[in-house]
């Protein structure tokens, strides 16, 4: 697989012929030995991922060739060089699908490309990518992974509710649809990602905040949000805090409640 495009924005760039899971693979290789040689923005990516990992320890089912599982790794540090306090880490993977959903957008411009909270992005309500981010040890650098789902027939589905970018009528295909969604992927994470530490962390000083706002399909609905512990949640997305939490409104009493990670469904009422 050869990437141009993508390898001339990403510092490093390794593009491996198949891979259990590139969030492993990249953690281990940044914390290992031979960390120093993997900067801020190295990547990793793969046609092929036989162990890939979503959220809530779901399995990523990939088909070979049909996919990219892509990992980034971050060492945020803010302008006078100072690590960027693990506090505010939680805006990193909003960041990366703020990314991936401008990626896709003008790859399927006929189409409603959106993000769904925290990090699912959507063609027209159907999934086509997915997020994780896993912390290094030390809690000085963080790996997030995507997957993007790129000529998966209809059949090969994982879910009712994904689908790939062959399935919207992209407007490049092959090799070439590869190279340039990860790239307009890697050149968006940047740049939105060096925005937001030039402005010290702050999501509203550096716009990051409001670009969620603008395209996250969640805000205003009503969901069901399945909490880490197995507890649900019902009621109204009424908003983001400056954490990056998800501010539910509870449909049982109206109390606020902040989620920081959940898997939420969109609730359609007739």
């Amino acid at each position: 697989m050869q990437l141009p495009l993508s390898a001339a924005v990403a510092a490093r760039l390794e593009i491996l012929d198949e891979c259990g899971s590139t969030n492993t693979e990249l953690v281990a290789r940044a914390s290992g030995a031979d960390a120093e040689n993997w900067p801020d923005f190295s990547v990793i990516v793969t046609g092929s991922q036989t162990d890939g990992r979503g959220r809530l320890g779901r399995v990523w089912v990939a088909p070979p060739g049909q996919t990219l599982a892509i990992s980034v790794l971050l060492r945020p540090r803010l302008p006078a060089g100072e690590p960027l306090e693990v506090e505010h880490y939680g805006w990193l993977p909003l960041i990366a699908g703020i990314a991936m959903t401008n990626a896709v957008a003008p790859l399927v411009p006929m189409h409603s490309v959106r993000l769904k909270w925290p990090n699912d992005v959507q063609i027209d309500g159907r999934k086509v990518s997915g997020l994780l981010a896993e912390l290094l040890p030390g809690g000085r650098a963080v790996v997030i992974g995507a997957g993007l789902n790129l000529t998966i027939a209809q059949a090969d589905l994982p879910t009712s509710t994904s689908t790939s970018l062959a399935l919207n009528d992209p407007i490049l295909f092959g090799a070439e649809l590869a190279d340039r969604a990860l790239a307009g992927y890697l050149t968006e994470l940047g740049r939105i990602y060096t925005e937001f530490l030039r402005f010290g962390a702050d999501p509203e000083s550096s716009g990051v905040g409001e670009q969620l706002r603008q395209l996250c399909s969640t805000l205003g609905s009503q969901v069901r949000v399945l909490l880490p512990g197995g507890d649900e949640l019902l009621g109204a997305a009424i908003g983001i805090d400056a954490s990056g939490r998800l501010s539910v409104k509870k449909s049982s009493d109206g109390r606020v409640v902040a989620v920081a990670a959940g898997d939420v469904t969109h609730l359609r009422y007739e």
